[in-house]
């Protein structure tokens, strides 16, 4: 383990965030917010100081770098960041307890959107744009951002080996030949489509701010909203551009960059999108059929069903109603999209549709080689052959899944809440949702649990953001060995 060249990584992360939050502090300054000017002052000094002299110790790293010193970099990078980005909100006293605090940054870093706050709009409008740019920087991934505007870090495996830490889904690969440039790509594309969002909102009304936080968490598929209610008190134009972006941040990247090199068949042709496409649209048709009676027209009937399919499809957890309250067909619906989650390579979280799919292949080639032993049969993903490795990692990657949901349920349960309340909060902040369902449903907060909860919910998005194996990694003795 080269722990120098992990410590040279953890201070400029440090440094990137302490430069993040320049911002949110000017937006204080802008607002007259002085105890929040002084919070982000207070954690960019303690910030700062950690990070040089985190880098003063560590800089003189050995250039050995493999996928354990990958994976164990990505996982305490987004531990720190957490550590770190709860500081405003303490210092401030807008969230005085510190667990509290942190598992709302969690919340915001992993783009789940649980929150612990009953009362949004209260917050100082710099924290409050702190607290959705949480959203927007950790869709994407922080990681990525560093590779896409760093001049290089030595070996291309360097790269390699953190993005796909990072990245979500089943296998990462390359757009273009070297990694730098692709993740560079894949933030331009972000930025692009985060300020189109932009211009949609500003063109229906909403204020700026507003406007900037909200297309934070649409692009990062996070949820934190600017106003108590979520989004149910816009206008209707504001929630449609919203569940427009929010599947189109659904979509995996490479899709968009195939877009742009006006390979529009490969996009046409590609088996993920497609299947993502046609449960979205499913999804929409079966509540709007369900819930009709509810809203009594059809224009607010399929309004409502394709805003909370995009946002709970995409693991964005905005919403415009109470779903809680909807038939428990439509309701099973949701807590199915919830596990299913959006496209590899997107910004959504769940087991992405990737994966489902590559599952639902693995089975059926299980079933024929039952009926067929002597057979060779190979699974296949857009007409070329998917290696046993990935399908491995597939497979292991359910295992984990299901083991962790089991552990995460049992340890919640301790607090005495009701089944339905305690599996819904471990899958929508283990599939980086947010609301969930019953006493963590749309109207509701995660404020009345214990810490022990929280933590356990912290733990559980910071694995459903970094698909499991990063904070595995960290629990393992092996991984700490030098050799």
């Amino acid at each position: 383990m080269n722990y120098k060249m992990i410590g040279r990584f953890l201070s400029q992360i440090l440094m990137i965030e302490s430069v993040f939050m320049l911002p949110a502090l000017i937006i204080s300054l802008c607002y007259g917010e002085m105890v929040a000017v002084n919070s982000f002052l207070l954690t960019l000094a303690i910030g700062l100081a950690f990070a040089g002299a985190l880098y003063g110790i560590c800089h003189r790293a050995g250039r050995i770098f493999g996928a354990r010193e990958g994976l164990v970099c990505v996982g305490l990078s987004w531990i720190f960041m957490s550590l770190l980005g709860a500081l405003p909100f303490v210092f401030s006293g807008a969230i005085p307890r510190y667990m509290d605090a942190f598992f709302e940054t969690v919340s915001g870093f992993t783009t789940t959107g649980a929150s612990i706050l009953s009362d949004v709009e209260s917050l100082p409008r710099g924290l409050l744009y702190w607290r959705s740019f949480t959203h927007w920087v950790g869709g994407m991934g922080v990681l990525v951002f560093l590779l896409a505007i760093s001049s290089g870090s030595g070996k291309e495996g360097f790269t390699m080996h953190l993005l796909r830490a990072e990245s979500p889904g089943p296998d990462v690969g390359k757009l273009v030949p070297k990694m730098r440039q692709t993740a560079l790509i894949l933030y331009v594309i972000y930025i692009v489509l985060t300020v189109i969002n932009v211009i949609f909102l500003l063109l229906g009304g909403m204020p700026a701010l507003d406007a900037v936080c909200t297309a934070f968490g649409t692009a990062g598929t996070g949820g934190f909203g600017v106003y108590n209610d979520s989004l149910t008190s816009c206008s209707p134009y504001i929630q449609n551009v919203t569940t427009v972006f929010m599947f189109l941040f659904g979509v995996n990247f490479s899709c968009y960059y195939l877009l742009l090199l006006k390979q529009f068949r490969a996009v046409f042709k590609d088996e993920e999108l497609r299947l993502y496409f046609a449960i979205v649209i499913a999804a929409i048709v079966a509540i709007a059929i369900n819930i009709y009676d509810l809203y009594g027209n059809l224009s607010d009937t399929i309004r409502h069903s394709a805003f909370q399919v995009s946002s709970i499809m995409t693991t964005t957890g905005y919403t415009t109603a109470d779903y809680d309250k909807w038939p428990a067909f439509s309701k099973g619906i949701l807590m199915m999209l919830m596990i299913v989650g959006a496209c590899a390579g997107s910004t959504g979280g769940g087991i992405k549709v990737a994966r489902v799919m590559l599952l639902f292949k693995s089975l059926k080639r299980s079933v024929g080689q039952i009926l067929s032993p002597k057979k060779v049969q190979v699974v296949r993903n857009n007409d070329r052959p998917v290696s046993e490795g990935v399908l491995s990692n597939t497979n292991a990657y359910l295992a984990a899944y299901l083991l962790i949901v089991v552990i995460s349920y049992l340890l919640i349960s301790l607090d005495g809440q009701s089944i339905g309340t305690n599996l819904s909060a471990v899958l929508c902040c283990f599939n980086n949702i947010g609301p969930g369902m019953e006493a963590v449903g749309p109207t509701c907060n995660f404020g009345f649990m214990s810490d022990l909860s929280k933590l356990v919910l912290s733990v559980d998005m910071l694995a459903g953001r970094l698909e499991i194996f990063p904070i595995l990694v960290l629990l393992s003795r092996r991984a700490w060995k030098r050799k």
